[in-house]
């Protein structure tokens, strides 16, 4: 039994720091792990910065829809570099350890990017819905300016969400085990680890979630809704087909990333897997960043069109 002495340098510890779990306690595993995220990240750094690369200096990828797409590239790099390089150390070194600031850190800057990203694509979809179905006003409705306000809205959207959020989690009380069963600072563990009823935190931080996911979530529907009547009244198949075409890419990230975000964060509290969700929250933090160039380069001809002409370009100069 502890002494009252002990036990508050173990509370003092707990608030100190606390303990990333990660993914595998087995050395071996670890290695294995380390090599394949290492690649893994160096792929996705890769990608996002071609992508980033090609839409800047192509003159044909200078529309809006490249330039929702570099900046949801520029988002994926951040928001992977917040989370992977501190589990690559942690597997390659095998100390887990982070201090509260440092816990604190990272959850907000995952969910301020992680939101900035939601409401990006939802952006994007009201890109594709004006150019599918008002095209001839698509010059005037998608001008600079707008372009400008629909990238910089979800940036502001994820800081003052993100930052509501986190001061939630950290300014509870934490006792007891310092140990998170993920390998990043994720909300749902963290409430685990609080003192006390925190039945009203989960409460707020559930609402909070709900308007980082159906805020956004809404007018990509919204968007979605007036595209499939628009391509279900083009009267060839081959048309219907070449005009889903152009949003396709942007469908099928839409629903990989709300997906696995709306299982974690939205489910009840009592259906909470750690194991479940630590797996979830990997495919979302950083299979879907490597997923995204893939699906928008090799599914787009335009940008493989760039990649050929700038290839070309550097091989006869």
């Amino acid at each position: 039994m502890l002494t009252k002495k002990e036990n508050i340098i173990q509370n003092s510890t707990a608030l100190a720091e606390f303990i990333l779990l990660g993914l595998s306690d087995e050395l071996n595993l670890q290695n294995i792990l380390f090599s394949m995220f290492l690649v893994v990240y160096i792929i996705i750094l890769a990608g996002n910065l071609i992508i980033i690369l090609l839409t800047l200096v192509d003159p044909a990828l200078q529309t809006p829809m490249y330039f929702f797409l570099r900046n949801l590239s520029f988002l994926e790099i951040c928001y992977t570099s917040v989370n992977v390089p501190k589990m690559l150390e942690n597997l390659l070194s095998g100390n887990k350890s982070i201090s509260f600031l440092g816990c604190a850190l990272e959850t907000y800057f995952t969910f301020f990017l992680g939101g900035s990203e939601c409401f990006l694509l939802a952006s994007m979809s009201y890109d594709r819905y004006v150019a599918i179905c008002k095209p001839l006003h698509y010059p005037v409705l998608m001008n600079r300016k707008v372009c400008m306000g629909l990238a910089v809205a979800p940036w502001l959207s994820g800081f003052f969400m993100s930052l509501c959020l986190t001061s939630m989690v950290f300014t509870m009380s934490f006792c007891g085990s310092n140990e998170i069963n993920h390998f990043y600072c994720d909300v749902p563990p963290l409430l685990k680890l609080a003192c006390g009823d925190t039945s009203r935190t989960e409460m707020a931080v559930f609402l909070v979630a709900m308007i980082f996911i159906s805020f956004p979530f809404l007018p990509i529907l919204l968007s979605y809704a007036g595209i499939v009547a628009t391509i279900l009244g083009i009267s060839s198949a081959e048309g219907r087909k070449k005009t889903f075409s152009t949003c396709s890419s942007h469908l099928i990230v839409v629903t990989l990333f709300y997906g696995s975000g709306c299982i974690v964060y939205l489910k009840p509290n009592s259906t909470y897997s750690p194991n479940t969700d630590k797996y979830l929250s990997l495919f979302y933090t950083v299979f879907i960043p490597i997923l995204n160039p893939i699906i928008y380069s090799l599914r787009n001809k335009e940008v493989k069109g760039a990649f050929k002409r700038v290839w070309e370009r550097k091989t006869f100069t």
